[in-house]
């Protein structure tokens, strides 16, 4: 039987459950002398950390001046997806292994999201894959995924499983308009997601499902789990990313629009929600940028938002760009209606620079596929739809 390492953690912080999570792939590169089978990670943070998605905006999913007053910690996943809250009340669970070959991202969240499917079962609640990267259990989200692939050849696979849930906390610091607009955000959310706690009937914290999950990876990966730590050299890794990349300025930055006079659009593609920023200076486009709950950054966007960099900030060139760059289209969006949410943008952008005052518009982490009617018809969530 294959044996995995199983290490078991309460109360840490945004900066070293991060990183603490990334150290673990470092015996599991192509390069390592000796890679172990795999290391999974069963965690809680203290209360409480708010984690963007690797190629989300921070700014845009997560009220910064609502954390500092209450005391939340931020961070940036490695792994992509949407912004989270982590506390007491979810299990954070971390594998880190060799990627195997021949595997699309999506086969492997699937396949690691079985030993938490499992775990629940053993708890008597019936939980599918389903949408991206979420677990649900009749159709409300009860965990979500992600997945970080590094240039060594090395796979972390991320989950929050939603033992239980301040909501109250959860609208207060990331950024939902459909939910507050609506002035009933608390059953808009009890809509949406579930947790063990509200399924079982009693209060249930995220360290005690650890026994549960275990069970399940084993029972279906047919694994043993023994009980760990992380070595010298993982734990001396871990400071090294917590003060160097998780705890940066920096890092929380990435993804983040220009300083510049900006503007902003939503997209809704059958992935979600995507938001676009476009910068101006001197009627140029001095900036793009389109971020979202991706499991992995797209190249060809990367190579989209580079094009448009100086391009001249008019509805025909930049439909010229999008078309020579998307050709049929981009995350399921055609190349006519990506161009058209980049001049939303940069026309509101271009509008700011004119002295007047740009509509803001928001999008839903919780809310990725619709918002409230309400919402809509707020000037607040002016959008361009597919």
């Amino acid at each position: 039987m294959r044996v995995w390492r199983l290490i078991a953690e309460d109360g840490v912080s945004a900066a070293e459950g991060l990183a603490a999570d990334e150290a673990l792939m470092l015996h599991h590169a192509r390069a390592a002398q000796e890679p172990c089978e795999a290391s999974m990670r069963l965690y809680t943070y203290a209360p409480h950390s708010a984690l963007v998605g690797r190629y989300q905006s921070l700014e845009a999913e997560v009220d910064l001046a609502a954390c500092r007053r209450l005391g939340v910690q931020v961070g940036r996943r490695p792994t992509g997806g949407g912004a989270i809250i982590m506390g007491p009340g979810q299990l954070g669970v971390a594998i880190a292994t060799r990627a195997p070959a021949g595997l699309s991202p999506r086969d492997l969240l699937r396949r690691f999201a079985g030993g938490i499917i499992t775990g629940l079962a053993g708890l008597g609640i019936e939980a599918t894959f389903a949408g991206k990267n979420d677990l649900q259990v009749a159709g409300r989200k009860i965990a979500g995924l992600g997945l970080y692939l590094d240039d060594a050849g090395a796979l972390l696979f991320h989950a929050s499983v939603l033992a239980d849930l301040d909501v109250e906390l959860m609208l207060s610091v990331l950024r939902i308009p459909g939910a507050k607009l609506a002035d009933k955000g608390a059953a808009r959310v009890h809509e949406r997601i579930t947790t063990v706690s509200r399924l079982l009937g009693r209060r249930i914290a995220g360290a005690q499902l650890r026994e549960a999950i275990a069970a399940g990876f084993e029972s279906l990966l047919d694994v043993r789990l023994a009980r760990s730590a992380l070595d010298a050299q993982e734990r001396a890794r871990a400071r090294e990313l917590a003060a160097c990349r998780y705890g940066s300025p920096a890092w929380l930055a990435e993804r983040s629009p220009a300083a510049d006079h900006n503007g902003t659009a939503l997209l809704k593609a059958p992935g979600g929600l995507l938001r676009v920023y476009a910068g101006v200076q001197g009627g140029a486009l001095s900036s793009v940028m389109i971020s979202g709950d991706f499991s992995q950054m797209p190249a060809q966007l990367l190579a989209l938002e580079s094009s448009l960099r100086w391009c001249c900030a008019e509805r025909e060139r930049i439909a010229q760009v999008v078309g020579q760059v998307s050709g049929d289209g981009l995350l399921g969006v055609s190349s006519e209606q990506l161009a058209e949410a980049i001049w939303t943008a940069a026309e509101r952008a271009l509008a700011r620079a004119a002295g007047a005052q740009p509509v803001r518009s928001e999008g839903s982490c919780y809310f990725p596929e619709r918002e409230s009617e309400d919402a809509k018809q707020s000037a607040e969530q002016q959008e361009v739809s597919v």
